[in-house]
């Protein structure tokens, strides 16, 4: 049997965690091994996070400190301390791919260093500055495609642009999208502070995450331009944060250019999520609330109760997805997608 391609975690968060325990929850399925996590905070925090989750809960497996390696059910993983990519030998590990976790590396002229430090080749758990820093920004259902066998830097995008991204495209294809105004309803993340404190680029962020409602900046209508280039000019967005510690929704208006009505609405949407985009879509038609979609790997889980159509041609969504969860699995599966190029 060949040998499955080695890969690497650079940021141990939020993401970089949810990765990890993606990977082994699909196990060899994945076609993936994990050999190396590299995260500057210290081993003991890495090993406890690891185990003790108060999003996801408990680690499925068995997770070990080993002579300064991470043991997860007995596969030793090597963890280094590094700061930045050339403190790390990535070389001498004979990576195949780091899946970049920090969302330090916002263009390609700082994304390219851990190439110049010996990495093949970089995926990253954010959208760079343009479409020009990377090879190819995926969503997957929407361009896998694009990746080159010589690509060597590539982006996952947002969790905002792969929920948000399918559905468009389908609705577009189906009614003809004329404009389209997006709302993100997300939970508080880690660049927020839990009682006011300082944020150097945005007033807004200086407030308690637990506290109050907040709107913040967003990229997504470039995000969804980069991937939809079709829809250029036709999208804005607007994002804010919730006090909830995960699962968001995205509240979408699009104006239509035929009539239509909530029946046929739902039901593109649900033979979509049932088709060509299953796994990546789905659709309820529960009474659910926000928590009810933690740890659900889809891009987006349309609620077809909240579907409204105004005047024959103003369609109003909501769709729920993980911010965490469903990002990483994505993650995992661009990876795949990918390593199956390698030579």
């Amino acid at each position: 049997m060949a040998q499955r391609p080695r890969v690497a975690i650079n940021g141990y968060g939020r993401i970089g965690r949810c990765v990890l325990r993606a990977l082994h929850e699909q196990g060899a399925e994945a076609g993936l091994q994990v050999v190396a996590i590299n995260e500057p905070e210290d081993l003991d925090s890495m090993v406890y996070l690891t185990r003790f989750d108060s999003t996801h809960g408990r680690f499925p497996g068995r997770v070990e400190e080993d002579d300064g390696a991470l043991l997860v059910d007995g596969r030793r993983i090597t963890v280094t301390h590094g700061s930045r990519p050339e403190d790390v030998d990535w070389r001498a590990m004979g990576i195949d791919l780091v899946l970049e976790c920090s969302g330090s590396f916002g263009d390609r002229a700082t994304a390219e260093r851990y190439l110049a430090a010996g990495v093949p080749r970089l995926l990253l758990s954010n959208p760079m500055q343009s479409s020009g820093d990377t090879d190819a920004t995926v969503v997957m259902g929407i361009n896998e495609g694009a990746i080159a066998d010589n690509a060597k830097l590539v982006s996952n995008a947002s969790c905002t642009t792969n929920c948000i991204v399918p559905i468009l495209r389908v609705l577009d294809q189906a009614l003809g999208v004329e404009a389209a105004s997006v709302t993100t309803l997300h939970s508080a993340m880690n660049d927020q502070p839990v009682l006011d404190g300082y944020h150097r680029t945005d007033l807004r962020r200086t407030r308690s995450a637990m506290h109050s409602i907040i709107p913040v900046s967003t990229g997504l209508a470039r995000g969804i331009e980069r991937l939809l280039p079709e829809m250029t000019g036709r999208v804005e967005a607007r994002h804010v944060r919730v006090p909830t510690i995960n699962v968001s929704a995205m509240d979408a208006v699009l104006q239509v250019s035929r009539d239509t009505d909530v029946d046929e609405v739902n039901r593109i949407l649900r033979q979509a999520a049932e088709g060509d985009y299953a796994g990546l879509m789905a659709w309820t038609d529960l009474p659910h609330a926000s928590c009810d979609f933690n740890h659900d790997p889809h891009s987006s889980i349309v609620d077809i109760t909240q579907t409204r159509v105004s005047g024959r041609r103003l369609v109003s969504l909501l769709a729920w997805f993980d911010n965490e969860w469903a990002f990483a699995s994505r993650m995992v599966d661009v990876a795949v997608h990918w390593s199956g190029s390698f030579r």
